[in-house]
């Protein structure tokens, strides 16, 4: 059953050597996340899943051992998702991210797998694929990366959507209080339509807590560069 969560955004941004001078704007989200995967080792998982989006061609399931790299945004940086032998395909950049903050903790409390769900991923095979990860051990821990709305600005990817904000307010509270019924309820169009990424993993969460009865804590809410950015802790 599911024990524990931690509830990241996925930017590459969060890497300082990915932001360069920019990286003092996201230290608060750095030190949110490290305090989010804390609370995940303190839950002594028997297993531990890196949960993140990602686009077509890169969904399914990612052995310990895989690597990801942040060459794509110019860094020569990679990173391995928890010991094993290197996978056949690389990471997609949310797991990427996940096994970067991993890496940053130094987790070596239980075995890792990684599972890259597509964006488009409906809600019932989302909350589907959360009820089998939680059912897969004794003790399950989830790491769920993924941002929300990134139309909160005229300069945010998807530019200024007025839905954007009632959106990022409605899941973060439902982060924020392990309201699995909420999360299972954002609307999957919607989401898409804002370039909400993190809404299929949030419903993978949400399906892996059914009956668990844990408690959540949000850690950080921001929407620099008008992306909306979540942590939160599920114990």
């Amino acid at each position: 059953m599911l024990v524990a969560a931690a509830v990241c955004p996925c930017p590459p941004l969060l890497v300082p050597e990915v932001a360069t001078g920019a990286a003092p704007e996201l230290d608060a989200a750095r030190t949110a996340c490290a305090d989010a995967v804390g609370l995940l080792a303190a839950s002594r998982p028997d297993r531990l899943y890196v949960v993140g989006p990602s686009g077509e061609g890169a969904h399914g399931v990612f052995p310990a051992g895989t690597e990801g790299s942040f060459a794509g945004f110019g860094v020569d940086l990679s990173v391995r998702l928890g010991d094993g032998p290197a996978g056949d395909r690389p990471l997609p950049a949310s797991l990427t991210v996940g096994a970067w903050l991993l890496g940053r903790a130094d987790w070596a409390d239980a075995p890792v797998e990684g599972l890259a769900v597509g964006e488009r991923e409906a809600v019932e095979a989302c909350a589907a694929t959360g009820r089998e990860l939680a059912a897969s051990a004794d003790r399950v821990a989830l790491l769920v990366m993924g941002d929300g709305s990134a139309c909160r600005t005229v300069k945010a990817p998807g530019y200024l959507d007025e839905r954007a904000a009632g959106f990022d307010a409605e899941a973060a509270r439902a982060l924020g209080t392990a309201d699995v019924a909420a999360l299972l309820a954002l609307d999957e169009e919607l989401a898409y339509e804002l370039k909400a990424a993190g809404r299929a993993p949030w419903q993978v969460l949400a399906g892996a807590a059914e009956g668990a009865g844990l408690d959540g804590r949000l850690l950080h809410e921001d929407a620099p560069y008008g992306v909306e950015y979540v942590v939160a802790a599920w114990s």
